[in-house]
């Protein structure tokens, strides 16, 4: 099976929910193979299914002194924070194809992350019953999906070159116990996004034994 992959580069949040529903429609109707979708956003806050109020620390006046926005979205999960240096992840996958298994999904994304970060030399796993991938207890990347018709959407997001500042007015994920880090952080100096890129798409393939075409466009 093959793989579409569309870099969309830096894109508002609105924007690429477009794309993604586009390409769900066109995947939910055998239009398409599956497809994976990377973009970095402009600062924006996302409030999941479950997200509580209460982790919600921003102030109208802040957001717009950050110059963030928020939207409330229908992956899983609490609030979270993306931004430039980021690598986000939508990935429009059938699961019929593959397996009608949501956990086993969600383990796969954060297999895919786990390896593209040892390709840089980080050691990253997994928390019992907390998606994601961490270092220690801190965050590498967070996870929060969506399926209809076991058509997958929204996806992961990776810590590059993060500006972590901005998840300080937020509990990110509702975990108040649990930090936040980067590749930058971890490493101790900036890494090239397009490389990590590359390494993502790498790995996505492998983990769904997929052959992967880059920056395919659907027409």
């Amino acid at each position: 099976m093959i793989c579409y992959v569309e870099n969309l580069g830096l894109l508002p949040y609105a924007d690429a929910l477009a794309v993604q529903r586009e390409r769900v429609a066109a995947r939910q109707a055998s239009q398409i193979p599956d497809t994976l979708l990377l973009v970095e956003h402009p600062h924006v806050y996302t409030l999941g299914r479950s997200a509580r109020r209460e982790n919600v620390l921003f102030t109208p006046a802040k957001l717009k002194e950050m110059g963030a926005e928020v939207y409330e979205t229908d992956r899983g999960g609490d609030v979270t924070y993306h931004g430039p240096g980021q690598i986000v992840g939508y990935p429009i996958v059938d699961l019929r194809q593959h397996r009608r298994d949501v956990a086993w999904y969600m383990r796969s994304l954060e297999e895919v992350l786990i390896r593209a970060a040892a390709d840089f030399g980080v050691v990253a796993g997994r928390l019992a019953g907390v998606p994601g991938v961490f270092v220690g207890s801190d965050k590498l990347a967070a996870m929060g999906v969506h399926i209809s018709r076991w058509v997958t959407s929204h996806g992961f997001a990776f810590n590059v070159n993060t500006n972590l500042r901005y998840f300080d007015w937020i509990i990110p994920c509702g975990l108040r116990d649990k930090g936040v880090t980067s590749l930058e952080k971890l490493l101790g100096h900036p890494i090239a996004i397009q490389k990590v890129s590359e390494r993502v798409v790498e790995r996505f393939g492998e983990v769904f034994e997929l052959s992967v075409q880059k920056d395919a466009v659907p027409s």
